[in-house]
């Protein structure tokens, strides 16, 4: 019988592909740090430009009820929408590029199960918007006091956030056909979302029914747990952001766990 080398055995992956989710996770992560100056840099300008007009408009004038200046009430709600934003950019620009190279088969030929590749996606969108939001942290501290008074909100509302927004970037990168699609979502659910979320005011100051309103919008629950862990004021209830989160990242990993196993657009 012919000789064949152990070089060109078939590779053991076992119940989880290890290499093949570092590989993927390792790739996605090269990918927007190779256009660190459109992925990173712009969006942290963007935010401080954002913190400048505010800054002059308002001043350091304290938020109504409560004792903290302006700029600081602002600035954990600048950073979480630089998380939000880019790592649901991060995941769905991905998925749509490839559709629309034609090279999205690269990923589903690979030994990678849905679950792998929904974690791969899901991580990298959520480590873009993670670091997007470390620069921002890092900008803002030159200008306004940005110290700490909890860390587990600020690591918990930001991880889940970040994971939350790239699941969601990842069932419509999917989705979408092309980039109009894309700037469909961003621009008339996302964008509003996160402006409408308390992110430049206390939703204590809104009528009925807004208020109410608010209070299912998730991203009231990112910005109102992450702002709580640098002025130590919440004006929701804490136990309710963490549960509603986990609940919605939960949700979203089954939605796209299941959308990729039946290969909805992806495999017509």
């Amino acid at each position: 019988m012919p000789h064949f080398s152990t070089r060109f055995a078939p590779r053991d992956v076992g119940a989880i592909n290890w290499l093949g989710i570092w590989t993927l996770y390792s790739k996605e992560v090269h990918r927007f740090l190779k256009i660190a100056m459109q992925s990173i840099v712009a969006p942290v300008v963007t935010t401080l430009l954002f913190l400048a007009v505010f800054s002059i408009a308002f001043g350091d004038r304290a938020v109504p009820g409560s004792e903290v200046p302006f700029p600081r009430f602002l600035g954990p709600g600048l950073i979480m929408m630089a998380i939000v934003q880019n790592s649901f950019a991060n995941s769905a620009s991905s998925l749509l590029i490839s559709k629309i190279q034609g090279n999205i088969v690269d990923l589903l030929m690979p030994p990678l199960g849905p679950g792998e590749l929904s974690f791969c996606f899901a991580m990298a969108g959520a480590t873009r918007g993670l670091l997007c939001g470390a620069a921002v942290a890092l900008g803002m501290s030159i200008f306004i006091d940005n110290s700490v008074a909890h860390i587990w909100p600020i690591v918990f509302y930001g991880g889940t956030a970040g994971l939350l927004l790239a699941q969601i970037g990842i069932t419509s990168g999917i989705w979408a056909e092309k980039f109009d699609h894309m700037a469909t979502i961003t621009n008339f659910i996302i964008t509003p979302l996160a402006f409408l979320s308390g992110t430049f005011y206390s939703i204590d100051r809104l009528p009925q029914p807004w208020h109410g309103l608010s209070q299912i919008n998730p991203f009231f629950y990112m910005i109102d747990g992450f702002r709580f862990g640098f002025i130590d004021h919440a004006d929701g209830v804490l136990a309710m952001g963490v549960v509603f989160l986990i609940f919605l990242n939960a949700a979203m990993w089954i939605c796209n766990y299941l959308i990729l196993r039946g290969g909805w657009k992806l495999k017509s």
